[in-house]
């Protein structure tokens, strides 16, 4: 495993994050358990989950990856202080696609939703403290989850960003949370937090958790500068398109029990552009004789922005294939090649 530095914190995080989002939706506890056990054999230490997991959220789920992780704790207390354990607080329900069970449209970042849902996660992660708790997405109306364009929308209030961090601080001092970070955010959204922070003394933000992907590398047209200048890591979420680029699906293919064959919710990948894309991707990693999962984890791995490369996996085998990927080196002509169907193709799935 490697590991790089989590924002300017004196945290390292293993390239492989092992993303969570699946437990107690398509894995049960005891798998969840196995996954975790597997992860930390082979090195991975950090684990990233959330209070609106598993996904799709639904009320009578809601929380069950968080507990999970909990009971888990509770079996090993003593592996608390190896893991980077990050978890998020849902935004409000402004866009169709987000649950209205938690704390409904009203769940803003303000110090009431904020302590109520660090608190609850808290209690569900059986831990005195999370090492990075990210804000799942905007207070405000922005581009995220595959919306295409800005959306020209006036909101009738938002936290400011200033009151959000200063709450934030106010736990960092108090021992709960070690490091902030955000989630679905844009560059104007990480320049408001990086402005507030040195203007009122708060903690900076250390990372960001976008979307990123052979499929979408929206990522690099204005916030890998913020990576670059501002130390402000990626924490890289569908690195494989929702198991698109794996090439379980080429064809039409719908394996029993997968997360497209399953849920509608994730068909953001399905569009035609994307799955000529995906074709083209699938085919070029087996030129090179590697497999396509691989190949897709490999390019996010290896990304100068990347902090770490979450990974979701339902199965112990998917689990070892891509916490392989950390030793998969692509050439250089491997690389021009990925450029040169992007250049084609580009951004099909943002």
């Amino acid at each position: 495993m490697e590991y790089r530095k989590l924002g300017d914190s004196d945290v390292q995080v293993s390239v492989i994050g092992l993303g969570t989002m699946t437990w107690g939706e398509q894995n049960s506890e005891s798998e969840a358990h196995a996954q975790i056990d597997y992860a930390l054999d082979h090195g991975v230490n950090l684990i990233d989950a959330a209070e609106m997991y598993p996904v799709p959220p639904r009320p009578e789920t809601q929380g069950l990856t968080e507990r999970y992780i909990g009971t888990w704790l509770a079996r090993n207390p003593a592996a608390r202080e190896k893991i980077v354990l990050a978890t998020k607080i849902a935004g409000p329900a402004r866009q169709a696609h987000n649950p209205k069970h938690l704390r409904g449209d009203t769940n803003q970042f303000d110090r009431k939703n904020l302590t109520e849902a660090l608190e609850g996660s808290l209690a569900r992660l059986q831990t005195d403290y999370v090492d990075l708790y990210q804000l799942h997405w905007p207070d405000r109306s922005t581009m995220t989850f595959g919306r295409p364009s800005y959306p020209w929308v006036d909101d009738a209030y938002t936290v400011p960003i200033e009151e959000t961090l200063s709450v934030l601080a106010e736990f960092v001092k108090a021992g709960k949370i070690r490091h902030i970070g955000v989630s679905n955010e844009t560059p104007w959204g990480v320049a408001q937090f990086l402005r507030a922070a040195e203007r009122l003394g708060l903690p900076r933000i250390v990372s960001i958790q976008n979307p990123y992907s052979l499929l979408n590398r929206t990522f690099e047209l204005g916030l890998s500068e913020y990576s670059h200048r501002d130390g402000i890591g990626l924490l890289a979420y569908s690195p494989m398109g929702f198991g698109w680029l794996s090439g379980k699906y080429e064809g039409g293919a719908r394996p029993d029990g997968a997360r497209i064959t399953l849920f509608e919710r994730f068909q953001r990948y399905s569009k035609p552009e994307a799955l000529k894309a995906t074709t083209g991707y699938v085919e070029l990693a087996k030129r090179y004789g590697l497999s396509p999962a691989q190949f897709s984890l490999a390019f996010v791995n290896t990304r100068p922005f990347t902090t770490s490369t979450l990974i979701g996996a339902t199965t112990l085998e998917q689990l070892r294939e891509n916490i392989a990927s950390i030793d998969v080196k692509l050439s250089a002509e491997a690389l021009a090649d990925i450029d040169a169907l992007h250049a084609a193709q580009p951004n099909p799935a943002p």
